[in-house]
């Protein structure tokens, strides 16, 4: 048990070493953006008096180191500053976004992890058969496809053609709950195709490698099912990689949905990132990248470390 504790003492601080990395190389790319963005929030018709009191109020005259360490200092006290496109607080502009994110994220999820598992273990019992070639066909198509295209496609025939699903995923804070599912469905059924396929491929390979341990040959000997030993055997012994590529594509729900967020008009975190992009709205381009960058490297850790727990070989060979 101790050893278990050390290791993840240590994941959890080269996560913490590798979230400030992070935050140096998102306030440098955005100090490396073109252009000067008092001058930009302002307009071209602001005089350069009131483009040097801006600069200022932002204090962009400071050195950038200082910026730096006033900045990663705020937030961490959770103070993101306020938005240069309308002054309201950073904070408040992305809480409504980043539940939005994760009600998108979550709702997916549980249909995604259920029908991967699911797929997964009856390609590994129906191993080299018309269902598994057909199965696995399928997702390498949805692996290949760009989640764009295959939101395009689904807008196409499910919104156009048959009329089943709005094509724009616009929700409000008034909305109820099942309203809110109904809107989401065809982002969520984007995103489904997309990690489903990830999860049900390393799913099947994971119990294939099992099936061809000494035991499972001798369950089989015994006369024991083929789908029992599957099920009660060879699955719980290869949820470690199960577990791990499940925790990664959960980061790449929340992380990952940039894409399908904009595609969809959907009012989440990623959405709010590429307008404060193009409108040049620092402060919460650096809130929203890092808040990402914490939820993919926290939703990383977690895998790790459920892999060791689930896995005592692995934690063996971490010491």
């Amino acid at each position: 048990m101790k050893s278990v504790l050390i290791l993840i003492l240590k994941r959890w601080g080269a996560s913490l070493i590798t979230i400030f990395i992070i935050s140096v190389i998102i306030f440098i790319g955005v100090e490396l953006l073109p252009g000067d963005v008092a001058q930009t929030v302002l307009g071209q018709s602001a005089t350069p008096e009131t483009v040097e009191a801006f600069r200022k109020e932002l204090k962009l005259d400071l050195p950038p180191h200082i910026r730096y360490g006033t900045w990663l200092n705020d937030f961490v006290h959770g103070n993101f500053g306020n938005s240069l496109a309308n002054g309201r607080p950073v904070s408040e502009l992305i809480g409504w976004r980043f539940a939005n994110t994760l009600f998108l994220a979550l709702s997916t999820a549980m249909i995604a992890i259920p029908l991967a598992v699911l797929l997964g273990m009856l390609a590994a019992f129906y191993r080299n058969t018309l269902f598994d070639k057909l199965i696995s066909g399928t997702t390498l198509s949805f692996i290949s496809f760009p989640e764009f295209f295959v939101a395009y496609i689904l807008i196409s025939l499910l919104s156009v053609k048959f009329n089943i699903f709005p094509s724009l995923a616009i929700i409000d804070k008034d909305m109820g709950f099942f309203s809110k599912i109904y809107a989401i469905l065809l982002p969520s059924l984007t995103l489904t195709c997309v990690v489903t396929a990830h999860m049900m491929r390393q799913t099947r390979a994971a119990i294939i490698n099992v099936l061809a341990s000494a035991y499972i040959e001798m369950a089989e000997i015994k006369g024991i099912k083929r789908l029992r030993i599957i099920v009660h055997h060879a699955f719980p012994n290869s949820l470690s990689p199960v577990i791990n590529v499940i925790a990664i594509n959960l980061a790449y729900l929340i992380v990952g949905v940039v894409i399908v967020e904009v595609v969809f008009v959907y009012p989440g975190l990623g959405q709010l990132l590429v307008d404060s992009v193009a409108k040049r709205d620092l402060p919460v381009v650096q809130a929203s990248g890092l808040i990402f960058s914490i939820a993919y490297i926290f939703l990383n850790l977690l895998a790790d470390i459920l892999s060791m727990l689930s896995n005592p070989k692995l934690r063996q060979t971490q010491i």
